[in-house]
């Protein structure tokens, strides 16, 4: 059994459901830059790995990695890889539509929707994914032990791809869609109780 890549899902649904880039207003962030360390007879040669990710604030996100022997040329490989593994999810008044939990190896995400004013409950590299996605309010927790960004962020682009729409359940329950949007948008904009 092997692992599966998130990257790989990300492309299969882009065939089905291809995202124009060239229409989106991208913002980016860096989540990580890792320097690695080679020994070789003249000496020690660096290069650098980065994790980036870009989104609208609108539905679409992405994530990419990219490596080089400068900062700034891998900066610019993960931006352009993150740009090819876009994603579009449906968000309702600023949150998702129902609980779900990402895995991806050791690394275990969990997200929850919230009430508006809640504001974005996330840490490490998760924030930057929804921030970046648009959500304004939501709960999340890390429920593995592993701190690794990569797995991390691969895990919430698992989650997310886990997300279905209210026209997509109402398809598969038969009922009516109004109904389904009704409840998600009862639970998401009323206020918090103290």
């Amino acid at each position: 059994m092997g692992v599966k890549s998130i990257e790989k899902i990300i492309e299969e649904r882009q065939k089905t459901q291809p995202i124009n880039t060239s229409e989106l207003q991208l913002e980016e962030k860096v989540v990580e830059i890792r320097r690695t360390t080679r020994v070789v007879e003249g000496g020690r040669r660096f290069s650098f790995s980065t994790l980036a990710v870009v989104g609208d604030r609108n539905g679409h996100v992405g994530f990419g990695h990219g490596k080089a022997n400068e900062v700034p040329p891998s900066i610019a490989k993960a931006i352009a890889d993150a740009k090819k593994h876009l994603i579009k999810v449906p968000l309702i008044e600023g949150t998702i539509p129902h609980d779900v939990i990402g895995e991806y190896e050791s690394a275990v995400v969990l997200l929850k929707p919230a009430r508006r004013g809640t504001g974005v409950v996330a840490g490490g590299p998760v924030r930057p994914v929804l921030e970046l996605l648009g959500v304004t309010d939501i709960l999340t927790k890390i429920i593995s032990r592993t701190t690794n960004p990569n797995n991390i962020v691969r895990a919430v682009f698992d989650a997310l791809l886990k997300v279905r729409s209210p026209e997509d359940v109402a398809k598969i329950r038969g009922v009516d869609e109004e109904k389904i949007r009704k409840n998600y948008k009862i639970y998401a904009s009323s206020p918090i109780v103290k």
